[in-house]
């Protein structure tokens, strides 16, 4: 677990590290099944940076929603009383000035103004940007830590039906510009990717073909570039079922454990086991966006990225002269 002392917080790549850290020995030690908490996490905060995930599911496994304060208490819950809560990282976010252009005439001069017209005219707004400063430790709190009023329920999980999940993906496979075909010819195999080109098995279980067709995908996004001349088929493979069990954990379908044993392609190498699960959570996250269903009438627990900011954005914002 990650501790940090008092008053005193640990820098962001520190932390993500000590994280990489926690996995590497755990799955050293034999103990596999915590890359499936690793994974899982993925699947319930894929809309949250690669370092948090890590952060909460090294600090708190069984969290489900986090918030911070200020979003529990708007949804009628409080904090319980000595429940420690999670340290992640908000974006410090700057402003500065966009530089005024002055456009020359058509002749290329620069002509005397009118000073009566430069009198009436107002003054244009200066426009300005934002830039990211740095990060910046809050916490958060799992839904589980807190007590009050009932929450509502949440819509964001197909709980094995694939009704309306399955057409988005097929949708979103279109959108790539890959070529989605059924055919039997593939036998065994359930699904194949050929670069531009998805064949999958007809005939299968909606839940089993969603799978199948994530595990594709994910070929078609991460491997047909120069990563795939930079990995084995194994890692490629471990990857992509890596991404089908995020995918479909965060929409509650059964599937199969997702703890194939990472440390074995890495040979205990925790720069490229971090490469590898960021690559696992960028794509899974892209599918998710895609595809999860949503109820704009159903009020929801805001992600990290608006909960972490009601407390981190307004001290840090700076203008820049």
């Amino acid at each position: 677990m990650l501790s940090t002392s008092k008053g005193k917080t640990k820098g962001t790549q520190e932390l993500i590290q000590a994280s990489i850290d926690v996995l590497v020995k755990a799955l050293e030690s034999g103990h596999s099944e915590i890359l499936s908490t690793y994974l899982k996490a993925m699947g319930k905060f894929h809309s949250y940076s690669f370092g948090n995930i890590l952060l909460i599911a090294t600090q708190k496994p069984s969290a489900t929603h986090v918030a911070g304060i200020r979003s529990w208490n708007e949804l009628g819950r409080r904090v319980i009383r000595g429940e420690k809560g999670i340290l992640i990282f908000a974006p410090l976010i700057g402003w500065k000035r966009k530089q005024a252009i002055e456009e020359p005439k058509a002749n290329g001069r620069k002509g005397r103004k009118n000073a009566t017209a430069d009198a009436n005219t107002k003054a244009p707004e200066v426009e300005r940007e934002q830039y990211l400063l740095g990060f910046r430790g809050v916490y958060v709190w799992d839904v589980a830590q807190t007590e009050g009023d009932e929450l509502p329920q949440f819509t964001n999980t197909v709980k094995g039906d694939v009704t309306e999940t399955l057409p988005r993906l097929i949708e979103f496979v279109a959108s790539q510009a890959i070529k989605l075909e059924f055919s039997d010819k593939i036998a065994p195999a359930r699904g194949m990717s050929y670069g531009g080109m998805i064949r999958v098995l007809p005939d299968m279980q909606p839940t089993e073909t969603l799978s199948t067709l994530v595990h594709e995908l994910a070929h078609e996004m991460l491997h047909r570039t120069e990563r795939r001349t930079l990995t084995t088929k194994t890692v490629r493979e471990t990857e992509a079922e890596a991404i089908a069990f995020v995918v479909c954990h965060a929409l509650e379908l059964e599937t199969g454990t997702g703890s194939a044993d990472y440390i074995q392609l890495y040979h205990g190498d925790a720069k490229l086991l971090q490469e590898s699960l960021e690559g696992v959570q960028r794509t899974a996250s892209i599918i998710l966006g895609a595809i999860s269903p949503r109820d704009e009438h159903t009020p929801t627990i805001p992600a990290v990225s608006s909960a972490v900011t009601e407390s981190a954005t307004a001290p840090a914002v700076q203008e820049v002269q």
